[in-house]
């Protein structure tokens, strides 16, 4: 099986393809490789062909190291017709790799449910193997096909109640185009959290870039007496939504008498009404983006989890994989092994991933 990797720089070529494979993710769509380019990155997309039928598109993030050495990265992807094709894909990447590029990272978009016993997990693809991943590897998804009525069934009854009583206290939750409002959010949620972030202008040019050309970027706020108090970014593609980024922000207000305001429940109305928003848009899969890969409850993200949960328990995995295009690639890995414990100590004070 031989697959041919032509370069493409038709956006709305590309994002046509990916948004109608069947085995794709926003983070293949052409927004997102522009947001990269925000941080010095460089996006290179191809179609994938197979006796002259389209069967993949692949965006590639080349990350320059240091000079002679640069690495591949195919952000949730590749998307594809099947996932029998990888064999063919790592093939296709040699043939058009740079002596410069040392390693290719790809994160197939097939969400492998994760049980609580072991979860089967492929250790290789043909030549690929095994490795860590950049985006979570482990999350929450949901299935927006049934009615509403069973999706709010569904959901835990505490979420079911803190719904409701968002609702009562006038709670309203939607699509919102207030960046300045989402960001304060996000940034207070990364503070507290202990989280990095990106430039502002790598959001900005995500949410602008990411609905340009097929697919969507979206904000969605939650807001009490006008005040915005739990909010994400969306980025969508095909029959799915991610929450990429997000967060909420203690209320401190007071009422007349100068006591604090009742709690308004506004992230349980944010995620609701960003799952509802989502299945009248015709969205199939909503993805809650990232839970740990071990649950610690002293943590902060064990409380993510619990939040997440609330709303969908179908757990699953988006295992990455590696694979070598120098010799160099053993050491590279190790090198981007340090770094990244480097950043956490730095950041947390902790070698662990948050997620």
């Amino acid at each position: 099986m031989r697959l041919t990797l032509q370069e493409t720089t038709d956006p709305r070529v590309y994002d046509d393809a990916v948004s109608h494979l069947p085995i794709t993710s926003p983070l293949q769509g052409w927004g997102y490789g522009e947001a990269r380019r925000a941080l010095g990155q460089t996006p290179v997309r191809y179609l994938m062909t197979q006796d002259g039928r389209t069967v993949g598109a692949l965006q590639l993030i080349r990350k320059r190291l240091v000079p002679g050495f640069s690495t591949l990265y195919a952000p949730r992807g590749p998307a594809l017709d099947s996932l029998d094709l990888l064999p063919a894909v790592a093939d296709a990447v040699r043939r058009i790799a740079r002596p410069t590029d040392a390693l290719l990272k790809i994160e197939p978009p097939v969400p492998l449910p994760a049980t609580d016993e072991h979860s089967v997990i492929p250790a290789s693809y043909g030549p690929f193997q095994r490795a860590a991943t950049e985006q979570p590897e482990h999350t929450i998804v949901a299935d927006l096909r049934r009615s509403e009525d069973e999706l709010f069934q569904d959901l835990h009854s505490m979420a079911r109640r803190n719904v409701r009583t968002a609702q009562k206290l006038g709670v309203t939750a939607g699509r919102d185009d207030d960046f300045d409002a989402f960001w304060e959010i996000f940034i207070a949620t990364n503070e507290r959290a202990k989280l990095g972030a990106f430039p502002r202008r790598y959001y900005e040019t995500m949410l602008h870039e990411g609905g340009a050309h097929g697919g969507e970027a979206y904000l969605v706020l939650a807001r009490s007496q006008g005040r915005a108090l739990a909010g994400g970014f969306f980025l969508a593609m095909g029959k799915s939504t991610a929450y990429l980024f997000g967060g909420s922000i203690r209320d401190d207000r007071l009422d007349e008498a100068g006591q604090p305001l009742k709690d308004a429940k506004a992230p349980d109305a944010f995620y609701w009404n960003a799952m509802l928003d989502a299945k009248r848009r015709g969205y199939e899969l909503f993805d809650f983006w990232g839970i740990p890969r071990e649950l610690d409850e002293s943590k902060h993200s064990y409380g993510v989890f619990k939040m997440k949960l609330k709303f969908s328990e179908q757990r699953v995995w988006y295992p990455a994989y590696d694979l070598g295009l120098n010799a160099a690639a053993p050491l590279i890995v190790k090198a981007l092994r340090w770094r990244k414990t480097q950043n956490n100590l730095r950041k947390r004070g902790s070698a662990d991933d948050v997620l």
